[in-house]
């Protein structure tokens, strides 16, 4: 149950440091994304040395946020490891229970190496505001125990990251990540080539001044979502940097910028709703 929401979010902390303590020692699922690392702080504390963080590596893990991973833990001083899987053969045509799918797979590979480790406890990042969008690997999450104690404190993104920043977490700021698989519309067969190429469009367009972005392809196309306010600016970075250039330097045959802006889970719609059938 979460906590009420009347609660400042400093009373949430002293609720998450109390969650954190009762339970004991833990394995963190651990991204290096804002949740899981405002988790893996607030968990350092209240536990010590009885904590184990864990990052999966795929083929849909952008590269940097495993470089993120293992330089934050690194930093806190918690034990990390770091279990390379390749893409799982049920989810290879990206079918719209991708991500339960995908979540009960590698939650199962982090419960079973947290059990060798000596910990029965796993714990995970999700907070209040992962309730709101399509996000089917909840269901994973519950049918293993894992446990979610942000989400238990009632702590919703805007509090972590007011909090994050207090306690001078360099990751209070950054964008919401999520895995390459979004990047591409259900149904489509999975390829590690194209994922390199989507990753490396991002990498390239963050480098240029954009945090927040997505490249969604379809086929051989790239359509790039930035916030909406930005889109504008995206002409600029062309003129300066050759965007379009650098897209199709990397396999891309046509490059486009979609008006809308970026928008979390813009592919979920037709997902929630084969789900629902």
């Amino acid at each position: 149950m979460s906590a009420a929401p009347s609660l400042s979010p400093d009373q949430r902390l002293e609720r998450l440091d109390a969650i954190l303590r009762a339970g004991g020692p833990a394995a963190v699922a651990f991204s290096g994304g804002l949740d899981s690392t405002f988790l893996l702080h607030a968990a350092r504390k209240a536990l010590g040395d009885g904590l184990l963080a864990v990052t999966l590596e795929t083929p849909y893990t952008p590269e940097g946020e495993v470089r993120e991973a293992r330089a934050a833990a690194r930093g806190m001083g918690v034990r990390h490891l770091v279990l390379k899987t390749p893409v799982p053969e049920d989810i290879r045509d990206n079918p719209p229970e991708r991500c339960y799918l995908c979540k009960r797979r590698l939650f199962g590979l982090v419960v079973r190496t947290a059990a060798r480790e000596g910990l029965r406890r796993v714990l995970d990042g999700t907070n209040r505001d992962d309730l709101g969008d399509h996000r089917p690997g909840l269901r994973a999450v519950r049918e293993l125990n894992v446990e979610s104690p942000l989400l238990a404190a009632g702590l919703g993104k805007e509090d972590l990251r007011e909090l994050a920043r207090a306690q001078g977490l360099a990751v209070w700021d950054r964008p919401a990540g999520a895995c390459l698989l979004t990047r591409l519309p259900h149904g489509v067969r999975v390829e590690e080539a194209q994922l390199r190429r989507i990753d490396q469009a991002e990498d390239f367009l963050r480098e240029v001044g954009f945090p927040a972005v997505r490249v969604r392809c379809h086929g051989d196309a790239a359509r790039i979502e930035v916030p909406r306010e930005r889109v504008g600016e995206l002409l600029e970075a062309e003129a300066r940097h050759g965007v379009d250039a650098r897209l199709k330097a990397l396999g891309f045959a046509h490059v486009c910028v979609d008006l809308a802006g970026y928008r979390t889970g813009s592919l979920n719609k037709n997902a929630a709703q084969a789900e629902k059938a």
